[in-house]
């Protein structure tokens, strides 16, 4: 080992590619878009530069205000809502003996296919007429409850919001439970002697101990939420009146359908700047909150 840690030949080896992988698909990029948001572009002719003007033109854009709230939506949902049901759901599927890996390969299936078949599959269940939910409403005697659950503003964004949770769930609950798996028995043993059975148990030691896990689960939804926008433009193209509207799909629709390149890099550098927020703030709490336990 410490013939490779005086091998400049092996470092060249290992680190020259991964970086120029790292500045030809990130960083140029990166420069690319943070050079075109400062101009009028229509992506054919010479770009000319307008300063900040497309980023005014964002702060006084209504539609962008509620593309960057159901981005918010979308956060909140997978941290408050869908990350709990993740450990819960974990805590449950690793105390079961019997049928563990039918449990796991069910909850994980929907990871595997893709977005178009997961949104195409939750159109039909979320349709007015045949959908399963509203058919399921009628049965049971609620009629007044059926909506048109995509076509409507007031149930457009929560429909996809569930959607996309039942995609992402289970590979995040897969992760959690190899961390629940990792833990030593003799620990857990440990922890039973000193009377830590049941929701004790799951919530004295085995939460405490999978803590840096659902961290990263946490992480790994916040960023994918900013991310979202292929299940948005395949179930509601953003609509209804662009009440589902996301900033990815805003950014989309300003450079391919109205041509205006030079506005969408400016809501991209928007989206990479408050997703780097979002994540130093989470990175500051969750380091705060260490600091406190220990």
């Amino acid at each position: 080992m410490n013939k490779v840690h005086k091998n400049y030949t092996a470092y060249f080896l290992f680190v020259v590619p991964a970086m120029l992988l790292y500045i030809t698909f990130y960083l140029v990029p990166l420069f690319n878009s943070l050079q075109y948001s400062v101009t009028s572009w229509n992506g054919i002719t010479q770009p000319v530069y307008n300063g900040l003007e497309n980023f005014q033109k964002a702060l006084d854009d209504e539609k962008f205000w509620i593309a960057f709230k159901n981005n918010i939506y979308f956060v909140a949902f997978s941290v408050f809502i869908q990350v709990p049901i993740i450990v819960l759901v974990s805590v449950l599927v690793s105390g079961v003996r019997r049928f563990l890996d039918f449990y796991k390969v069910t909850v994980f299936l929907p990871s595997v296919l893709s977005t178009a078949a997961i949104a195409i599959i939750w159109q039909f269940i979320y349709a007015p007429d045949a959908g399963l939910i509203n058919q399921l409403l009628r049965e049971i005697g609620l009629e007044s409850w059926a909506k048109i659950w995509l076509g409507d503003k007031a149930t457009a964004t929560l429909s996809i919001l569930i959607t996309n949770a039942w995609q992402w769930t289970g590979f995040y609950i897969v992760l959690v439970l190899a961390a629940i798996f990792a833990i030593s028995k003799e620990m857990l043993e440990a922890g039973e002697m000193d009377g830590a059975v049941g929701w004790r148990k799951a919530w004295y030691l085995t939460i405490p101990l999978i803590r840096p896990v659902i961290i990263v689960v946490m992480l790994l939804s916040i960023t994918g939420a900013m991310k979202a926008l292929d299940i948005v433009l395949i179930m509601t193209k953003g609509g209804p009146f662009g009440s589902s509207e996301v900033m990815a799909t805003y950014m989309y629709k300003q450079a391919y359908q109205l041509g205006d390149f030079g506005y969408a890099n400016a809501i991209a550098i928007i989206i990479t700047i408050f997703t780097a927020i979002l994540a130093g703030i989470f990175h500051l709490i969750s380091k705060r909150t260490k600091e406190v336990e220990h």
